[in-house]
């Protein structure tokens, strides 16, 4: 009983996070045809107002995100073709860093780089997790379970640095750039601007909830490795 009380904290720290983020965006989804203009639409004319005619807006099926790779600002269904307060305001929340890397933004650049460096970890780490058990059965050598270890460990421990990096980065785009935007050019009705922080806040911390949950995989993990 007297693990009880800390297992729940633990888990709330880092279940509690993304439970939060998911709620808010459900929340304000909702009336869907709050604003006349789609979450799309917004994030085109914000754009061209700021001389990023060159950036594209797409569809996605994985996850709202500005690419600086691609140059491309991307949006679930339900966020580009969406009218509610949550299309609105996350919308917003993209372009901010669609403005950050036109504007050299220092810490946008280190997260690309270390995307670029840790997505051939993440590959090979996901490689031998696939590849360790075939080993293992043709070999029957006790070492593969320790190759699967280190094989998760590279793939998860990649995914949880990039996350914690990214804080700063998600932070600056709701609050330094998407809010004074959502303000200054009078987007939102006034009632929503209190919403719209709450939602620009979740917008910033969707990352460090994933960082959270990667932890949790890689505690998983170590506790194989003692084993």
């Amino acid at each position: 009983m007297h693990l009880l009380l800390p297992l729940v904290l633990i888990f709330a720290l880092i279940f509690g996070p993304g439970w939060w983020v998911r709620n808010v965006m459900l929340r304000y989804s909702s009336p869907e045809d709050r604003y006349e203009g789609t979450g799309g639409e917004l994030a085109r004319y914000l754009l061209d107002k700021n001389d990023l005619s060159h950036v594209r807006v797409e569809e996605t099926d994985e996850g709202d995100h500005y690419d600086p790779v691609e140059k491309a600002l991307r949006l679930t269904p339900d966020k580009l073709n969406g009218r509610s307060l949550t299309a609105i305001t996350v919308a917003a929340h993209e372009v901010g860093h669609a403005i950050q890397d036109a504007t050299g933004f220092a810490p946008l650049k280190i997260r690309t780089q270390l995307v670029k460096l840790t997505r051939p970890v993440e590959k090979l780490g996901a490689g031998i997790l696939m590849m360790a058990p075939l080993i293992g059965l043709l070999t029957r050598a006790p070492l593969v379970s320790l190759l699967m270890i280190l094989g998760g460990f590279m793939s998860l421990g990649a995914t949880t640095l990039v996350h914690a990096v990214t804080l700063p980065t998600e932070l600056d785009a709701s609050f330094t750039r998407a809010l004074p935007i959502l303000e200054k050019d009078k987007i939102l009705k006034p009632v929503d601007l209190p919403h719209a922080r709450r939602l620009l806040k979740a917008a910033a911390l969707t990352y460090l909830s994933a960082s959270l949950a990667s932890l949790l995989n890689i505690a998983r993990w170590w506790t194989l490795l003692r084993r």
